[in-house]
């Protein structure tokens, strides 16, 4: 028996997206070449389906895809796409055989994963391709800005290691206010001139996430890295002007639907308690699929085109809706992201109700939730 809930992923929306993308890009960027794509597919393609979306991107032309590690990389592989795969993580302890067997492009954050990555190619017998990540202020993964003289001399003399490009991350993109925005841009900038000085002299640089590529042109670089807008939306707080539509909607049905007396309660905790005779329905989608406990009281889902209250808890196989006064039925369906009728509910409105943010909601679509592609891949 097929689960009623389930992910419909529009893979046409999202090549529509990186198009979008990309046609904003050429057309703000006159005076000289306009900035590639590397499109992040990382965390599943955050919760969309790497296989088929990376597939789709290659098609709709991302020039360079990017992954968190090897294994995210080989799922890409293995489902058939030939484009360059950008390895985000730390590698220094990881099985460096897939990044050659798989034709991976890693990350060097760290001197262990230069150490590493180094003997593998002197192993391998072949020289390695890589991107150098510099910690310019999240303190994070990358080199310190500040300390690149005596950490980088040994890579680069390093007759196995490659470097192609340079990149940074942006701590605070999506906080217009924050003054850590510009000191990171100003770090980068000295940085890869630092790197000229000591005979590194990667072709690409990189630093735009979806939230920089919308706030400042000139961080775009040679390459942006744009994530979230792929999916349709924008990060909080910032907005767009691009054609974007949201490529993900969660859909299910009703299994089950009962009277509540005025004065009884309903889930976990009895912690909604009605003062009125209502209809409940009962949606087999709860927080082991990737709903968020915190929905109850604040979240609503769509019933025959209307909005509807989540109510109870949210349990771990199902979540309680009330429907009082709407004719509903067993096998209605329910809309918990998406659109109906004339309403719709977006996953930045309830990551907003809930405190969260868009990518978590997202990566946290379940496993057993089946996604279904439109077209299919």
């Amino acid at each position: 028996m097929i689960r009623p809930t389930r992910a419909i992923v529009d893979l046409g929306a999202i090549e529509a997206n990186l198009r979008a993308i990309a046609a904003s890009l050429a057309a703000q960027r006159t005076a000289r070449l306009a900035p590639r794509v590397i499109a992040v597919v990382k965390a599943n393609a955050y919760g969309h389906g790497s296989a088929s979306v990376g597939l789709a991107l290659e098609r709709a032309g991302a020039e360079m895809l990017a992954c968190a590690d090897i294994e995210e990389g080989i799922v890409l592989r293995k489902a058939g796409v030939q484009i360059p795969i950008l390895v985000f993580g730390a590698l220094g302890i990881s099985d460096l055989d897939g990044v050659f067997e798989h034709h991976l492009v890693p990350t060097i954050s760290t001197p262990s994963a230069a150490s590493a990555l180094a003997a593998a190619a002197q192993k391998h017998r072949q020289p390695l391709h890589c991107h150098l990540k510099i910690d310019t202020g999240m303190n994070r993964l990358g080199f310190r800005h500040d300390n690149l003289e005596r950490t980088l001399p040994e890579i680069a003399r390093s007759p196995h290691l490659r470097i192609d490009a340079v990149y940074t991350h942006f701590a605070t993109a999506d906080e217009p206010e924050h003054p850590a925005f510009a000191q990171q841009r100003a770090r980068f900038e000295k940085a890869c001139e630092t790197l000229a000085t000591l005979g590194m002299r990667p072709k690409w640089r990189h630093a735009a996430n979806s939230a920089t590529l919308l706030r400042d042109e000139r961080v775009w670089y040679d390459f942006v890295r744009p994530g979230l807008l792929l999916y349709g939306i924008a990060p909080p707080p910032l907005s767009s002007t691009l054609a974007l539509r949201p490529a993900l909607s969660l859909h299910s049905r009703i299994v089950h639907v009962k009277g509540m007396r005025a004065g009884e309660g309903t889930g976990y905790g009895l912690k909604t308690v009605v003062d009125r005779p209502s209809t409940i329905a009962i949606v087999p989608a709860g927080y082991a699929d990737g709903l968020d406990r915190r929905l109850a009281g604040r979240g609503f889902m769509l019933v025959r085109g209307r909005r509807v209250p989540i109510v109870g808890s949210v349990c771990m196989d199902m979540t309680t809706i009330d429907v009082t006064g709407i004719d509903v039925s067993t096998g209605d369906e329910v809309v918990i992201v998406g659109e109906q009728g004339d309403e719709s509910i977006g996953v930045r409105e309830i990551a907003a109700a809930i405190g969260t943010i868009p990518y978590e909601l997202l990566c946290r679509v379940g496993t057993r939730i089946e996604r279904v592609y439109s077209p299919e891949p």
